[in-house]
């Protein structure tokens, strides 16, 4: 089998980079783009040329790269071809990725509102607990179950605060003063993705301030990354309960992240759940 940078797989991409730009190339017309169309074609769409003009590179640059030959692109000229053939988000990142390039970052926004698919699913989750969380940590959702569960109140707006400052929160979680220095490391190595935002800053100097305990882990300097957690709850009407999260990246808003928790296999936690969950009147789907 080849591996992805033996010969075999680099021939194997530039194939696909080929056939890709010509089927790309063939469903252009010269209308789209506002050339004139030149009278009969033999082949449908525009005329490799017509793309070369389009994107301001050479014939024979674009020819070869639609070739498929071993040359240098750079990701100025791949946004032009990109612009030329009129490509989608999804067909340019494929198009960057055929030619042996990483897709530039798509622009996250720093809060948005979650789409009413995802507020779907994550009324749907219940009654097991999930949020919706932007690049800040900010909630954007929170569904009931996650409220009585972790004890979140209206008045929490931010997940990495919340953790910090919510004083019922830190009594129900078992393993906080394990779990504080993982979760300031990754607040940490989220803020180095956004290097020219300064809302980070702010939030970690205001939570400085009102928690000894964050600002000597924030001083340290760690990061760390995860897509998954364990969380231990010892809830005072129902005892212990863990649950496996799972970190969820939203690709419609990037930097935004659905946090989905589900009772761990082997424990007790579903049927406590559920108890706890009707004694606070929400409904318990019957299974089936």
């Amino acid at each position: 089998m080849a591996t992805p940078h033996s010969p075999q797989s680099r021939d194997d991409r530039r194939t696909e980079l080929r056939e890709f730009l010509r089927s790309r190339r063939a469903r252009v017309s010269p209308a789209d783009v506002g050339m004139p169309d030149g009278g009969r074609r033999r082949t449908p769409g525009l005329r490799r040329e017509e793309v070369a003009v389009l994107a301001g590179v050479g014939v024979s640059w674009y020819t070869w790269l639609e070739q498929g030959r071993d040359i240098k692109v750079s990701e100025q000229v791949l946004d032009a071809i990109a612009r030329a053939l009129l490509l989608g988000s999804a067909e340019r990142a494929h198009l960057y990725r055929l030619a042996g390039l990483n897709p530039p970052q798509a622009p996250s926004a720093p809060t948005v509102a979650p789409s009413p698919e995802v507020r779907r699913l994550l009324d749907a989750w219940s009654p097991r607990p999930g949020y919706v969380r932007d690049r800040h940590w900010n909630f954007t959702a929170v569904n009931d179950a996650a409220r009585v569960v972790f004890g979140y109140r209206e008045s929490d707006h931010n997940c990495l605060v919340s953790f910090f400052t919510n004083a019922h929160y830190r009594v129900l979680h078992q393993n906080w003063a394990e779990t504080a220095p993982d979760v300031a490391a990754a607040f940490r190595a989220d803020a180095a993705r956004y290097p020219d935002d300064p809302e980070f800053g702010r939030i970690a100097t205001a939570l400085a301030a009102a928690s000894p305990e964050f600002a000597e882990l924030w001083a340290r300097h760690d990061v760390a990354e995860h897509t998954s957690a364990v969380k231990a709850v010892q809830h005072p009407d129902a005892g212990t309960m863990i649950f496996d999260a799972t970190l969820l990246p939203l690709p419609e808003h990037p930097g935004h992240h659905l946090i989905l928790h589900n009772p761990r296999p082997g424990t007790d936690t579903q049927r406590r759940l559920e108890t706890l969950l009707r004694q606070h009147s929400l409904v318990v789907p019957h299974p089936g």
